[in-house]
């Protein structure tokens, strides 16, 4: 298979933690021919998409990973079989853009995930669709129904509907007098709706994320935020611990793993937090690396198996 990877500089990326590094490593170890491209390069024009891009050979060698061959004009409905969409969020108008111009391709080139369905999945929206499944949450930019909320559930959780890598996460004492401040601040900055959601203590002991291909569950890592921190995300100072699936972990993966299949969401990544999902991550999802390291489980390995069935069937 011809593989173009969409994502960002991967002369950049830490090839000891970076899930789309193994991805991207897996592709080569099979054979595939890979390309990396930026998506502010993809160029629609007649009805056909276009990139500019560069192959790679790759090699895990910290600080000389990767040689680049010559640029050049892809035709993404033509000249490779599958696109890996793996660039970081944040999920703004460009990255949606970027999931139009890719659905101009997709089945044709299987696009992972399917862009439609990323465009129509962000992490913290559908999620809602689980409510059995999850803490209780509001989702508005209004601060009348904000401070409500706030008042009805005492301790919780605010955090931006786009953001990520717990970017901008702040945990609200019951009585915390605070909240309407950081909606002002949040609105100078952004028309988007805020997320509040019922603090859950069983944070402390971490934050578990779920891996799923093609909608099976394959294994978990646990992040632990740092003491008296609430965000337990690699990137903001948490740090990463072996975990095994529990029997509730397995009752939310069956729950929701016919619905990812549906939707041509091969790649994904949950958060579970004591018994509550709080997320479900479709954009670029993490914690591969650090799975293969505690378990030995290489979901990049079984998901290039599913895609080969997909492009096989």
């Amino acid at each position: 298979m011809r593989v173009a990877i969409q994502m960002d500089p991967i002369e950049g990326v830490n090839i000891e933690s970076d899930t789309t590094w193994l991805q991207a490593m897996e592709a080569q170890n099979r054979g595939y021919p890979i390309w990396v491209y930026d998506f502010r390069t993809l160029a629609l024009e007649d009805g056909r998409l276009y990139c500019r891009a560069r192959p790679v050979t790759l090699r895990q060698v910290v600080g000389d990973h990767v040689t680049f061959g010559d640029e050049a004009k892809l035709d993404l409905g033509q000249d490779v079989d599958v696109i890996l969409m793996r660039q970081d969020p944040p999920f703004d108008m460009a990255y949606v853009t970027a999931t139009y111009l890719l659905e101009t391709v997709h089945p044709k080139t299987l696009v992972v995930n399917d862009p439609a369905e990323v465009r129509s999945a962000p992490e913290k929206l559908l999620v809602t669709k689980f409510p059995a499944l999850t803490p209780p949450t509001l989702i508005s930019s209004d601060p009348v129904a904000l401070n409500d909320f706030h008042r009805r559930h005492g301790e919780v959780v605010l955090k931006p509907l786009h953001g990520a890598a717990g970017s901008g996460v702040v945990r609200l004492k019951a009585d915390d007098p605070n909240l309407d401040a950081l909606v002002e601040i949040h609105a100078m900055g952004s028309r988007d709706p805020l997320v509040i959601q019922k603090f859950l203590p069983a944070v402390s002991k971490g934050d578990k994320r779920i891996i799923l291909i093609d909608g099976e569950p394959v294994g978990a890592i646990n992040r632990v935020p740092a003491k008296d921190q609430v965000r337990s995300n690699l990137r903001v100072g948490g740090s990463a611990q072996p975990v095994e699936l529990t029997e509730r972990d397995r009752e939310i993966c069956a729950a929701i793993g016919p619905t990812l299949r549906e939707r041509g969401l091969i790649f994904v990544g949950i958060d579970v937090i004591g018994d509550w999902m709080t997320e479900i991550n479709v954009t670029s999802p993490t914690g591969a690396q650090q799975l293969l390291r505690f378990n030995g489980i290489n979901a990049a390995a079984l998901m290039w198996d599913a895609i080969e069935k997909k492009r096989a069937a």
